[in-house]
């Protein structure tokens, strides 16, 4: 077992040894190193909130930084316009993802829309998701599902309010499994496709934690067998595969057998399958746009609101003129819809505000270079990964003045709380270049949703416990998606007027039977 520990080390140092110097440019600025292990000493804790440690970087390097840990390079993006320079200008050489050796070749995600590389398959599946998605007119045709859903959530919301963060989840899930496969969830407990589903992007999301999996940063490690010790890892791999598996076939067999039958809905999927010739890539690359839809739009949404009814009982102001302005231009008779928004420029700040409040993913998704660059005298290396420290660009108080504070008003035409345009945080929501979501119009449509017709109908509170007021704490976990800390909320209809309104949304939107059992046929069949 030595012998074999140090035949791996000597290999990791003749890498090392002869790793190509020919471009004499030096990196960005960063931390000094030590030898072998680089910068390991200077990378934040697993329990550590990434992008406050990261936005160190910019005091003491600037807008562009690097760290080397083992044979990997790091380069922090601290500033916007160098993310612009290099995802936007210069996207056909940074649009690629970073290798996740465990996730994609032993997961099982090797061709999931957010891991695949720059390369065929990804245009072929970004080019469908925008043709089916990603207009305007495309997405609109998913307005009443949405708001069915969102109809749905505030029914639930009025029988369990404390369960606030499983009725997000499940709005979040339902929308998306609609969208994607014409699927219903069960109205209430366990639905098989949607457990499946949200236990597998919560496998993915721990196992893309840097320094998860070793063999990340140790790719020879794949070479230990999985009897020996430092091989086990494999056995995580073999097992979370099945489920991947599990996860993308069999909702695409559940479609394939519905449209058979003629019982199809429209979704995604269907409509993927009925423009598409029936070659093994466009099966496969079908299959994994449909579930990567999924893990791209469904615990994204549930973070944004959940930080919005955060946010409602942290600054009730904000949550009074959201209201007033709602019912001066809806009135009290029914719910905002997608094309009120236009009309509710308060509101639609308020999305904008809370997306540069909290992030949903704080460091962005990291990008890389297939070839070695140069930007501004500083070398990037082949394989780079490149981190946007969207947080930080979102908390630059020199753009939005008091950034820890919840102020719609800094989106309003005239106002005078900041610069003039400040900078769209849906600009860094959604990712940058060629790997912007496709789907942000349904996203962003579903968060709308969902703050405008809380507002309409619920006033959300700060708790009282014993006749004490609680005040929630604004704290964000540290995660590749992040949600705000465990918080509890008071949610109450503003009046008897406005639960009658709720109540009749059961008959505006009734549930429908769950595709459960057409489910599970196909995944027998």
């Amino acid at each position: 077992m030595y012998g074999f520990v140090i035949a791996l080390f000597s290999l990791f140092l003749l890498e090392r040894l002869f790793q190509s110097r020919k471009n004499a440019l030096p990196l960005p600025p960063g931390p000094r190193g030590f030898p072998l292990v680089g910068n390991l000493l200077d990378m934040p804790k697993p329990t550590d909130f990434q992008a406050h440690h990261w936005a160190k970087h910019k005091d003491l390097y600037g807008p562009i930084s690097s760290v080397s840990v083992f044979s990997k390079t790091m380069i922090v993006l601290n500033d916007p316009a160098v993310v612009n320079d290099l995802f936007e200008k210069r996207s056909i050489e940074f649009s690629s993802r970073p290798k996740q050796i465990f996730a994609a070749d032993y997961m099982g995600w090797k061709h999931g829309t957010g891991l695949i590389k720059y390369n065929d398959s990804l245009r072929f599946q970004r080019k469908a998701m925008a043709r089916i998605l990603g207009t305007k007119s495309a997405a609109a045709q998913y307005n009443n599902l949405q708001e069915a859903e969102v109809g749905h959530f505030l029914l639930n919301m009025l029988e369990s309010p404390q369960d606030l963060r499983q009725h997000l989840a499940k709005e979040a899930g339902t929308i998306i499994l609609k969208l994607s496969y014409g699927y219903t969830t069960e109205r209430s407990g366990k639905d098989p496709l949607l457990s499946i589903m949200n236990k597998a992007m919560e496998d993915l999301a721990l196992a893309i934690v840097p320094g998860r999996y070793m063999v990340d940063n140790f790719p020879m490690m794949r070479y230990i067998p999985e009897w020996l010790p430092g091989g086990g890892w494999k056995k995580d791999g073999r097992r979370y595969a099945a489920d991947v598996k599990y996860t993308v076939e069999t909702p695409y067999k559940f479609v394939q057998k519905q449209m058979e039958q003629e019982k199809h809905e429209q979704s995604y999927l269907s409509q993927a399958l009925e423009t598409t010739e029936d070659t093994p890539m466009n099966v496969r690359n079908n299959k994994w746009t449909a579930a990567s839809i999924f893990g791209a739009g469904s615990d994204t949404t549930v973070a944004v609101n959940s930080a919005f009814y955060l946010a409602m009982a942290l600054f009730p102001e904000v949550q009074k003129r959201a209201q007033a302005e709602i019912d001066a231009v809806v009135g009290s008779n029914r719910l905002p819809v997608a094309s009120d928004r236009k009309s509710l420029p308060y509101v639609d700040a308020l999305v904008k505000e809370i997306m540069r409040w909290h992030p949903i993913v704080p460091m962005g998704l990291p990008h890389t270079n297939e070839k070695d660059a140069e930007y501004k005298g500083y070398r990037i290396p082949k394989h780079a990964i490149l981190m946007p420290n969207v947080w930080l660009f979102t908390h630059d108080p020199t753009v939005y003045p008091d950034p820890f504070q919840v102020r719609p008003e800094r989106f309003l035409k005239d106002q005078t709380l900041t610069a003039k345009n400040p900078p769209d945080p849906l600009s860094f929501a959604f990712g940058f270049g060629r790997r912007v979501c496709p789907g942000k119009l349904l996203a962003d449509n579903t968060v709308y949703l969902t703050f405008a017709q809380s507002l309409a109908v619920y006033n959300i509170a700060k708790p009282v416990v014993d006749g004490k007021t609680i005040d929630p704490k604004a704290e964000f976990k540290p995660s590749v998606i992040s949600h705000p800390a465990d918080y509890e909320v008071f949610v109450k209809p503003r009046s008897a007027h406005h639960e009658k309104m709720i109540r009749a949304l059961e008959e505006k939107f009734p549930w429908q039977e769950s595709s459960a059992k057409e489910f599970l046929e196909a995944a027998a069949y």
